[in-house]
């Protein structure tokens, strides 16, 4: 017999059981990233072993054995997390609270609580993500949690799960509109509304360090960094050449590793500075959209340069430093959009050489000495010399260009003198080694100089017309301090790799074995496009779902009529919508027990008259049964009631019962109804 069959034959309440771990497994799968793994593994331990003992009838463990279990979740937690609060504490107890409660599946309270532990669960999970894929599997979580709760209220017999799961899904379908008028208009307020954190998560992004070979594997990561919307003709982006957004500026340099320097010590720096480092504009500015995926970090990426202060949500402000770099005012933990306008064509720096760009030109001791030999070398040409910072940055361009270098994502690993490696043994590298040799070699030059990491390029999206930015599209470049001009934009790894800047070419990381076999099942150009038709529809989402800010609500209140909109009149217009929707539903419920049989409803008016004479009746008891009970309860005082419920049971099987209703509604209305004292006084 097949497994189908096998499902069919099960008692209700195996079925049913089977039914609810199966959607508790569906609202903890999601979580299971976030988990340790001895949780995880504990609780799937748990649910199969609480189905195998519903599939065979045998009986719950001991509560000894569950309370014993709970301490050691507990003492698990307390090691893995330091602590049992917070979100990542919270969120392992809450699933193995779960977890361990269907094993005290007895009785209907008990079941009221798994179910609403898993609609706690199925919450959870949008702690730690928003995103449309996990909506979705919360929506099916949701849609198999109310199945199960409706079905739970269901005794009698043995209903189809399929009609639980209907009458669950015109549940949702009737609470939608109340949702969506919610989601609408509950007052976005950031404490609030704002997702828990914890400090010690992180996720791939930029840094403010930067070690020589790290940054591999942002090249290969393929995911969304940000998505930018450009107030031009047709969003159409600057030439590739400007597609610069700017990140953290790495300064300091001990052999291997970049760092930015601290706030004082670059506002030290630039107030050391007799000229002040000036930023000064030219021409029109671009305007453009950005919404940038969390990070953990409070890096605002702008395109070069930005003058004027990025447009963040209320709460947040923005501060630039002075090496033009943008932050805010708390890490970007959630989806963040703000506006920002730049201006393509600028200068920013000193014009003279002073004390204080004697930070850039510092080198660790007794490392890279080839490089240092090389930098004598070009030191001692009289033509170099005489050409100042350009005619040395040019010369190492065209090193760069005709001396056999190449654009690797694996150039291996790296020893001590990671300079001299690339310049004269290697030969291999990409952003971040062939940047980072430069600056060493100006440096050595005694040419100021830094690294600038960021993004360079992206690609358009032609559904949505967004210009989607890639981690893989992470970039390190270099900026040159000359003589008059300040500092200067100079990008080596285009004289390496021309299509990497010029037409925004990149490396693909190996594909593996998994993906060759699945270009040669799948079309690259089919797997493009649906990966294109799949980041427009989540884009909408995080435009229109999880961007729905403060601001926008108040939009919406402007849309509406009102000229100056508050978070008062939010609470007033949700107010007003809960009340018409209050009111609606009550009428629903009038006109549903309009719908009612009229019999049916004509008996349990005498069902809740005989309670409140001290007679509780449950409702599945038939008439005759009910003038049973009413004569042994008080005698002879209910004798016309119960004559009056076996006319009531007759007219129901009569062959036009709708006739005799009327009279029956009218003696109703004159019968001698017994008391709480017509018993002791009528009965001996």
């Amino acid at each position: 017999m097949n497994l189908a069959g096998e499902l069919a034959r099960l008692p209700r309440d195996t079925r049913d059981t089977l039914f609810l771990l199966a959607v508790i497994a569906c609202c903890i799968g999601p979580l299971v990233a976030h988990l340790p793994p001895w949780a995880s593994a504990m609780t799937a331990l748990l649910l199969a072993w609480r189905a195998w003992l519903a599939w065979r009838g045998q009986p719950l463990p001991g509560r000894w054995l569950t309370a014993l279990l709970l301490a050691l979740v507990v003492l698990l937690t307390l090691l893995s997390h330091g602590t049992i609060i917070g979100r990542d504490a919270g969120v392992t107890l809450i699933a193995m609270l779960l977890a361990l409660k269907t094993l005290e599946l007895r009785a209907r309270r008990d079941a009221m609580v798994v179910f609403f532990l898993g609609f706690f669960t199925l919450l959870s999970n949008f702690f730690f993500s928003q995103a449309l894929p996990i909506a979705a599997v919360m929506l099916v979580g949701l849609l198999g949690l109310l199945t199960a709760l409706v079905n739970a209220h269901m005794p009698v017999g043995r209903p189809p799960l399929a009609l639980a799961m209907r009458q669950a899904a015109r549940m949702m379908l009737l609470g939608a509109p109340i949702m969506a008028l919610l989601f609408l208009l509950f007052p976005r307020m950031a404490p609030l509304w704002g997702m828990p954190a914890d400090k010690t998560s992180a996720r791939t992004g930029l840094s403010a360090q930067m070690s020589v070979g790290s940054m591999a594997s942002l090249v290969q990561d393929g995911s969304v960094a940000m998505r930018v919307r450009f107030d031009t003709p047709d969003g159409a982006p600057p030439a590739p050449r400007d597609l610069y957004f700017r990140g953290p500026v790495l300064t300091v340099f001990n052999g291997r590793d970049w760092w930015a320097l601290s706030q004082p010590e670059a506002r030290a720096i630039t107030a050391a500075m007799p000229t002040p480092a000036l930023l000064q504009v030219r021409g029109p500015a671009l305007h453009y959209e950005v919404t940038l995926e969390p990070h953990r970090s409070p890096w605002l990426l702008t395109l070069d340069a930005a003058l004027q202060r990025p447009e963040l949500p209320p709460g947040q402000s923005a501060l630039m430093s002075p090496e033009l770099q943008w932050s805010s005012s708390r890490p970007v933990n959630s989806l963040l959009r703000y506006r920002a306008s730049s201006h393509l064509d600028f200068s920013h720096g000193p014009l003279r050489r002073t004390r204080a760009l004697q930070a850039y030109v510092q080198l660790p001791a007794g490392l890279n000495p080839r490089t240092q030999e090389l930098a004598r070398q070009m030191q001692a040409d009289e033509r170099l010399s005489r050409g100042g910072a350009q005619a040395y940055v040019d010369a190492a361009l065209q090193r760069l260009a005709r001396g056999g270098y190449e654009y690797t994502l694996e150039p291996g690993l790296y020893g001590e003198h990671t300079a001299d490696e690339f310049w004269f043994t290697r030969k291999q590298g990409f952003c971040e080694h062939i940047a980072s040799a430069f600056v060493v070699l100006m440096r050595a030059l005694d040419v100021p100089a830094r690294i600038v990491t960021g993004y360079q390029g992206g690609q358009l999206n032609a559904i949505d017309g967004y210009w989607t930015v890639y981690q893989s599209d992470a970039h390190a470049w270099a900026e040159v301090w000359m003589d008059g001009r300040g500092w200067v934009r100079v990008d080596p790894t285009g004289a390496v790799a021309p299509g990497r800047v010029g037409t925004l070419q990149r490396l693909q990381a190996p594909r593996g074995m998994f993906g060759t076999a699945m270009d040669s099942v799948v079309s690259p150009t089919l797997l493009q496009h649906l990966r294109t038709v799949w980041e427009a529809v989540n884009n909408g989402w995080n435009q229109w779902v999880l961007n729905y800010t403060q601001g926008r609500q108040m939009n919406l209140l402007k849309a509406l009529g009102m000229r100056s909109p508050s978070w008062q009149d939010l609470v007033r217009l949700l107010g007003l919508a809960i009340g018409i929707t209050a009111a609606a539903g009550a009428l629903w419920a009038l006109w549903e027990r309009s719908r009612q049989d009229p019999w049916q409803r004509l008996l349990e008016r005498c069902r809740t008259r005989l309670a409140r004479a001290g007679l509780p009746l449950a409702a599945h008891l038939p008439a005759r049964t009910m003038a049973r009970m009413a004569q042994g309860h008080w005698g002879e005082p209910a004798e016309a009631v119960a004559q009056w419920l076996v006319r009531l049971d007759q007219a129901r099987y009569a062959p036009r019962p709708g006739t005799a209703l009327p009279e029956l509604r009218r003696e109703f209305a004159r019968l001698p109804w017994p008391t709480a004292q017509s018993r002791s006084t009528e009965t001996p």
